[in-house]
């Protein structure tokens, strides 16, 4: 054998062997990655979730606005690339216990029964009045002691919250996207697949309620979101009996 057949020969083989480790990196790397998605929407592979969806709080009991189908869209792309299935049920018609699977609960307690569940049980900290006067009102978050309104098309608000259940690690987590319209019901889903790493290195798998806060809407639709506060304990910990009637708007 030449001296150059043997180079050549050498060269081939750590050209390969370069790339079969380059490979192996990367694979490493994305199941790591998959491995830390799927352990924080409690979505291991071939597991079950659920979607609960809501109707529009103007009209049938069957009427999903736009922007939530939009959402719903988004959270289905998040489940199938979690490897896990899913199943879409009516807000009215979601009965399973808290922690059973993961569920991904879209809609305000007007418009989503399930969603006013949640708060009453996991979030005493958290009140929309749906019977205020006037009206305008009826959409403020009340949280603790501060009130956030809307300002349609221009200022509007939206909880994401990542709630779970002391139930052992085997339990999953329900995540709620409370918002003021429909809209922010997309853009809170749209955040959550954005920023799903990151909220993951902060909080783990840990209960984390954040309020968003969706600017100019009838300019750049569900896309301007700015992280107002992350407001778990406040949330999580019982209203106070008197409230400041304060009022929260773009600057």
């Amino acid at each position: 054998m030449t001296e150059d057949l043997r180079n050549i020969i050498l060269g081939v083989i750590a050209a390969g062997l370069s790339a079969s480790l380059g490979w192996v990196a990367r694979t490493y790397l994305w199941r790591r990655k998959l491995r830390r998605k799927q352990s924080f929407f409690g979505l291991p592979e071939n597991s079950e979730s659920l979607l609960v969806v809501n109707r529009d709080a103007g009209g049938p009991d069957l009427a999903v606005k736009r922007h939530d189908v939009f959402a719903l869209l988004e959270l289905s792309a998040l489940i199938k690339d979690c490897g896990a299935s899913v199943q879409v049920v009516a807000h009215d018609a979601a009965q399973q216990g808290f922690g059973e699977r993961t569920e991904f609960c879209v809609g305000g307690p007007t418009s989503n029964r399930r969603t006013a569940l949640h708060l009453q049980s996991q979030l005493p900290g958290v009140r929309i009045d749906q019977d205020a006067e006037p009206p305008a009102d009826r959409t403020a978050f009340h949280i603790g002691t501060e009130v956030y309104r809307m300002e349609k098309g221009v200022t509007e608000y939206v909880l994401l919250a990542r709630l779970t259940a002391d139930l052992g690690q085997s339990a999953r987590p329900v995540f709620l996207f409370c918002g003021q319209r429909a809209i922010t019901n997309q853009a809170a889903s749209r955040y959550l697949a954005r920023n799903h790493e990151r909220l993951h290195r902060k909080h783990g798998r840990a209960s984390f309620v954040l309020l968003l806060k969706v600017v100019n809407s009838q300019a750049y639709g569900p896309d301007v979101v700015e992280l107002v506060a992350d407001v778990t304990r406040t949330a999580k910990s019982p209203a106070p009996t008197e409230s400041r009637r304060g009022a929260h708007r773009a600057g």
